[in-house]
C-alpha cells in the first residue's frame, strides 16, 4: 500500500494549480513553523540551496534573519531579488570581454 502523498502533491479533488500556494512545515532556528508559497518559489528555493550547498531550511533561515515582512513574502521578494542579480550579470558583460560589435 502506497504511503500517503506529500503535502504539496494533487490529489483528485484538488487539481494541480501552479498559482495556488502550498503549506509546507519548516524548521526555522529550531521552531517549528509553517510556510505557504506557490510551487514555482519552493522549486526555485530548492534550485538556489543545492546551488549554495545548504537545505531549504537553512537558506530560509538566512532569509528569516534578514526579513522586514512576513517569511512568506520575505522568500518571495528573496527569489525574485536573486533572480535579477542573475539576469543582471548574464547581461552585463565584463570591459574588454568579446561580445556583439556595433556598426559605426
Amino acid at each position: 500500500m502506497p504511503g500517503p502523498a506529500p503535502l504539496d502533491a494533487p490529489t483528485a479533488d484538488t487539481p494541480a494549480d501552479p498559482a495556488r500556494p502550498r503549506k509546507r512545515s519548516i524548521t526555522i532556528a529550531g521552531h517549528r513553523t509553517s510556510l505557504s508559497l506557490e510551487q514555482a518559489f519552493w522549486d526555485t528555493l530548492a534550485e538556489f540551496a543545492r546551488h549554495d550547498g545548504v537545505s531549504i531550511n537553512r537558506l530560509l533561515t538566512q532569509i528569516d534573519a534578514a526579513r522586514a515582512a512576513n517569511l512568506s513574502s520575505a522568500a518571495r521578494v528573496y527569489v525574485l531579488e536573486r533572480l535579477r542579480g542573475e539576469a543582471g550579470r548574464r547581461l552585463t558583460r565584463p570591459a574588454g570581454s568579446a561580445g556583439p560589435r556595433e556598426s559605426p
